[in-house]
C-alpha cells in the first residue's frame, strides 16, 4: 500500500472518529425541558406536553471540543413568516454551518432574531448528529397545576419522564399495526399513556396532535422527524350495509405521508 492510499485511509477514519463523537449523546445535564402547546384537560385533571431540549452553547461546546477551528457558522436572514395560529409574526433565519469542509443547512423560527439564530443554528447541527438522540424521546405529557397562564408543572418533567419511561430513548411496548402505521400499544384510560405511532414514511416517532390541535381537519400525528413530511389525518368513517339493511359505522386512519403537516413540532 503506498504512502497516498494509506493517507486517504486515515484521513477516512479520522473523520468518521470526528462524525461519531459528534453524534455521541449529550450530557443528561445539559438536557432541559420546555412546555410546547396549551394545557389540556382530562378526567378533572390538568396536562401539558413538554419536549426536551438543548441550548445553543452545549452545541457550541460540542463543536469546540470535536473540531476546533474548524467549524464555520453563516447566518442569513429570511422573509417574516406570518404564524397560522394567530401568535403573530415569526423571525426565520437559515444557517449554514460548515465542520471539516461537509456543509449542512436548516432553517430556525422564533420571536425574535436571537430566538430564530438560535434555533437554525442547533437546527443545522442536528443534521451533524449534534443531540439527534432528542427525536428518539417518547411522548412526555405532564400533570400541571391548573390551567391558566401560569400554571406549573407538579412534577419535574425529566423526573415524570424517567418515571414513566425509565431512560430517555427506552424501548417501548410492542407493536401492532393499523392500517399500514405501526402503533404501540397502551391503556387509553389516562393522558399520559397515550399510543405512540411510527411513521408511515421513514418508520420514526411522531408527534400526537390529537389533544392540541386547533383545527380538527389538521394532521393527528405529524413526523418528529422535520426532515420527513409524514402525516396521519383523522379518521375517515366508512359505512357498511348489513344483511338486514342496518348501516354500521367504524373509523378507518387515513394516512398520507407525501403532506406537510402545519403544526412545526420539535424538540428544539
Amino acid at each position: 500500500m503506498d504512502e497516498s492510499m494509506i493517507a486517504r485511509q486515515e484521513a477516512y477514519i479520522e473523520k468518521t472518529d470526528v462524525w461519531s463523537k459528534l453524534s455521541a449523546p449529550v450530557p443528561t445535564g445539559a438536557i432541559s425541558w420546555r412546555q410546547d402547546g396549551k394545557v389540556t384537560s382530562r378526567d378533572g385533571k390538568y396536562f401539558a406536553r413538554f419536549v426536551a431540549y438543548i441550548e445553543a452553547n452545549t452545541v457550541r461546546e460540542r463543536l469546540d471540543a470535536v473540531v476546533p477551528g474548524e467549524w464555520d457558522l453563516t447566518l442569513e436572514l429570511m422573509p417574516t413568516l406570518v404564524a397560522d395560529d394567530g401568535d403573530g409574526a415569526q423571525c426565520s433565519f437559515k444557517a449554514r454551518l460548515q465542520i471539516l469542509g461537509v456543509i449542512r443547512e436548516d432553517i430556525g423560527t422564533g420571536r425574535d432574531y436571537k430566538q430564530a439564530s438560535t434555533d437554525a443554528f442547533k437546527r443545522a447541527a442536528v443534521r451533524f448528529g449534534v443531540g439527534n438522540e432528542l427525536y428518539d424521546y417518547e411522548q412526555n405529557w405532564v400533570e400541571m397545576d391548573g390551567d391558566g397562564k401560569y400554571a406549573r408543572p407538579v412534577e419535574d418533567p425529566q423526573a415524570a419522564y424517567v418515571r414513566r419511561h425509565g431512560r430517555p430513548g427506552a424501548i417501548a411496548p410492542a407493536e401492532t399495526t393499523v392500517s399500514g402505521a405501526a402503533v404501540k400499544q397502551a391503556p387509553a384510560s389516562t393522558l399520559t399513556d397515550m399510543e405512540l405511532v411510527s411513521c408511515p414514511k421513514c418508520g420514526g416517532r411522531m408527534w400526537d396532535n390529537r389533544l392540541t390541535k386547533r383545527n380538527p381537519k389538521a394532521p393527528d400525528y405529524k413526523c418528529q422527524n422535520r426532515s420527513c413530511d409524514g402525516v396521519i389525518w383523522p379518521p375517515k368513517p366508512t359505512v357498511t350495509v348489513t344483511d338486514g339493511g342496518a348501516k354500521e359505522q367504524r373509523d378507518v386512519p387515513s394516512i398520507d405521508s407525501a403532506l406537510i403537516g402545519s403544526e412545526e413540532e420539535l424538540p428544539f
